[in-house]
């Protein structure tokens, strides 16, 4: 790791613990606050009584343009506009992954068993990995590896009683939210000096225009569940998503994802706590090792940071 101010940090050739440290702690902490908000998605979507999936994504997607239509316009007021521009190509591709994995979630968690889906799914800190180790030149500690390998070892546990062979198309879909969700991560990653929040707006522009051409003659719902949608797009999955763009500045690509796998663990304590959906035991134990891994690889992070503030070590980002 540098030592001096005068030294420049090269993705292609650093490992992780090059990355200046304050900074690197704060984005952590920015993705575990983003990862348990998203969490209370699956409690809303249980509190939705009669919308079905592509109701749900229309109403969800519009919400989560405008929310972060509304909050481009408040950061960069005149500018809004040159900025969604300056996204250019790799924005668009961003954009593209994010409503391909948003769009096969869907198709995988409808048509194979939720296990099924949610084993596939704690790949994608590994997929990630290797994605950004060929692309990005990235490496990891051994500290994220071992976490890495315990969190998914925790999703192994929680989905172990309800893996099954399912369905061929929804597994192949769950290959293909994992791979697509990587692949945004490690563009979002790259391009880290674009401001990718239009990338957002792009991918829920696409969902919204399939959804609605799917159900464009079916969009009565209740009142109540097109709050919650707009809730779910709107608030948690916009304010989720910008936290992940703003974390991706200051952590390797498979960190970004890593902290996701607490989505997994927390979503059946919500369910849990609010409707009384009891989990299993599996789940429970699973879930807990997650959060451990997580936990002990945050306090990693926390003593390394102290230990550079008190030796006066740092790299400049």
């Amino acid at each position: 790791m540098p030592g001096h101010a005068s030294e420049t940090y090269q993705v292609t050739a650093a490992p992780e613990a090059a990355f200046s440290a304050p900074r690197r702690a704060r984005a952590m902490g920015l993705m575990i606050v983003g990862s348990i908000g998203i969490s209370f998605g699956g409690l809303l979507i249980r509190s939705i009584e009669e919308a079905d999936v592509w109701q749900m994504l229309v109403y969800r997607s519009l919400a989560l343009v405008v929310a972060v239509g509304l909050l481009m316009g408040l950061r960069y007021g005149r500018e809004t506009p040159a900025r969604i521009r300056a996204i250019g190509r790799p924005g668009l591709l961003a954009g593209l992954m994010l409503a391909g994995a948003t769009t096969s979630f869907l198709q995988s968690i409808t048509t194979t068993t939720v296990a099924n889906t949610l084993f596939m799914l704690s790949a994608i800190p590994f997929f990630t990995a290797a994605l950004a180790r060929v692309f990005l030149g990235e490496r990891l500690m051994r500290s994220t590896v071992m976490t890495m390998m315990a969190a998914a070892a925790g999703v192994a546990v929680m989905v172990s009683g309800g893996i099954g062979s399912g369905s061929l198309y929804g597994n192949l879909m769950a290959l293909v939210t994992a791979l697509s969700f990587s692949g945004y991560a490690v563009v979002v990653r790259r391009h880290r000096e674009i401001e990718m929040l239009p990338a957002l707006m792009i991918s829920g522009a696409i969902v919204f225009s399939v959804a609605l051409v799917l159900r464009w003659d079916d969009l009565a719902v209740p009142l109540r569940d097109i709050l919650l949608c707009f809730l779910l797009g709107g608030v948690l999955s916009g304010a989720a998503n910008a936290l992940f763009i703003a974390a991706s500045k200051h952590l390797v690509a498979a960190e970004l994802t890593l902290f996701m796998l607490l989505e997994f663990a927390l979503g059946p304590v919500w369910v849990w706590l609010f409707i009384a959906e009891t989990p299993t035991a599996a789940t429970v134990l699973g879930g807990t090792i997650v959060i451990a891994s997580v936990a002990v690889r945050s306090a990693i992070e926390i003593a390394l940071n102290r230990r550079r503030r008190k030796r006066g070590i740092g790299a400049p980002y």
